[in-house]
């Protein structure tokens, strides 16, 4: 596996202090106050020799297909790795500065637009020394099990589907760790995969966070060594087990026991097997067996990519005008509540400004349309696949897609090349919710995924490096 090379890049992206934050429509302050750990952006670039791949991620809610475009295009320019080979993925953070939800900043949009704007050339610096950084690297994985999450699709005694705790619904609790040495079996990077959203901290709190996915990785690369990177999984129906809070304790807590749970899965990979070599006996109190090990040097790791563009059918939706105009009556009365009203109905104004401005958006970037073009992407490193997509898909689909899957270890990576929202299942469409409400996708839009994701999957395992 000597063929193949890695060099690992990261880049401090914490707001400065008066940023917008956030975007909770329960949220009453806009701008965040300060750091408690920072943000970063982390980089893996794998080259065997005739191409190479980047695998990048940024503690952040995520960016439009656009914004995501221009973020990927400055890596390409910057690095010469062509944008059908970067997986750019965001690990969620609810916490992090406002990058998705521009259109509900009444305050501080300058320093939101600022900090966007620096960010592709940011990205693609960590790109960049990762590309500086290669050296020959053995892979291998594996996997674990760990209870911080939960399905939070909650069903209450008066029928509505709300966001909470429902602990006979389906969930992921698997831990899918990779984990990258040089030759002298040094860590060179770790790249764990969680399904979870990270709602740990919540609208209370006036600091940025990475949430847990920040702490679990601060954890594995002080017990197992070299750089960690987190790929969001489907967390589209599941959430934490304690969240919403203001207590920062608790997602460094939930971030430990995942870190914790991931180094130990970490530290049982061999990325060097050894075989068992009976050489004799001594005699000591007793008759003691003699072994060796004997290192077996695997074969060389395959570096492929495969894409495709989907055709997801699409939801009807309201007109965008309509909804807008709706949004602006309900920004108009917040405006006034700000002057004279209670922080209880300044807050219930807010939530539903933010819900109608939400609504607004996504029926402007689908009107009229039947299917949206999504992309999808596999990478293959060996015996490790990474499935990445820019949905926000439920964990029962990816189980699917995982289950079917021709290899090993599997990964599957949601919040990646972009967000594009939620994508239940078909059953989840009869139960509602606030998942069907705010998506944009037909109820047979899984079932196009789970397909896609089987053929391309099939695709990597024969070899094909065809993009």
């Amino acid at each position: 596996m000597a063929d193949l090379k890695a060099g690992v890049g990261r880049t401090d992206i914490s707001p400065a202090p008066g940023t917008p934050q956030g975007g909770w429509g329960a949220q009453l302050h806009q701008r965040g106050s300060g750091t408690d750990l920072p943000l970063y952006v982390t980089a893996l670039v794998l080259a065997d020799g005739t191409q190479s791949v980047a695998i990048v991620e940024a503690d952040l809610i995520g960016f439009d297909l656009q914004k995501t475009g221009t973020i990927i295009g400055a890596i390409e320019r910057l690095t010469g790795i062509p944008s059908s080979h970067i997986l750019f993925s965001c690990t969620h953070s609810h916490s992090g500065p406002n990058t998705f939800r521009l259109a509900t900043i009444s305050e501080g949009l300058d320093m939101a637009l600022s900090y966007m704007e620096a960010l592709p050339t940011r990205v693609a610096g960590a790109v960049w020394q990762a590309q500086q950084n290669l050296r020959p690297v053995r892979c291998a994985a594996a996997a674990g099990s760990c209870d911080i999450n939960v399905n939070r699709r909650l069903r209450l005694a008066d029928g509505r589907m709300i966001v909470g705790r429902n602990w006979n619904g389906a969930v992921d609790p698997t831990v899918r760790v990779a984990r990258f040495d040089d030759l002298d079996e040094n860590p060179v990077a770790t790249i764990l995969n969680y399904a979870c959203h990270p709602t740990v901290v919540g609208w209370q709190n006036h600091l940025f966070t990475p949430d847990f996915p920040g702490m679990a990785k601060k954890v594995v690369e002080e017990e197992i060594g070299g750089t960690c990177l987190f790929l969001q999984g489907a967390a589209g129906g599941i959430g934490p087990r304690r969240g919403f809070t203001g207590n920062l304790k608790t997602y460094r807590r939930l971030g430990k026991i995942l870190g914790l749970e991931a180094s130990r899965v970490a530290a049982t990979i061999e990325t060097l097997p050894r075989h068992e070599k009976f050489i004799g006996v001594l005699e000591s109190g007793t008759s003691i067996a003699l072994y060796e090990d004997e290192c077996v040097e695997p074969e060389p790791a395959c570096l492929s990519v495969r894409r495709r563009t989907l055709k997801l059918p699409l939801q009807k939706r309201p007109d965008p005008d309509e909804l807008e105009a709706t949004a602006a009556k309900l920004t108009r009365e917040l405006g006034e509540l700000h002057s004279a009203g209670s922080h209880g109905d300044i807050a219930q104004a807010r939530a539903m400004t933010t819900q109608a401005r939400t609504q607004a958006d996504l029926s402007r970037l689908v009107y009229g349309k039947t299917h949206l073009d999504v992309p999808l992407q596999g990478i293959r490193v060996g015996p490790i696949a990474l499935l990445a997509s820019p949905l926000e898909v439920f964990t029962e689909i990816a189980q699917v897609i995982v289950a079917s899957s021709p290899f090993v270890h599997t990964l599957f990576c949601g919040y990646s090349n972009g967000v594009l929202g939620y994508l239940p299942t078909r059953e989840a469409y009869g139960e509602g919710g606030y998942e069907v409400a705010i998506s944009l996708f037909a109820p047979d839009a899984a079932e196009v995924l789970v397909d896609a994701s089987e053929v391309l999957l099939q695709e990597l395992a024969a070899g094909s490096s065809a993009t």
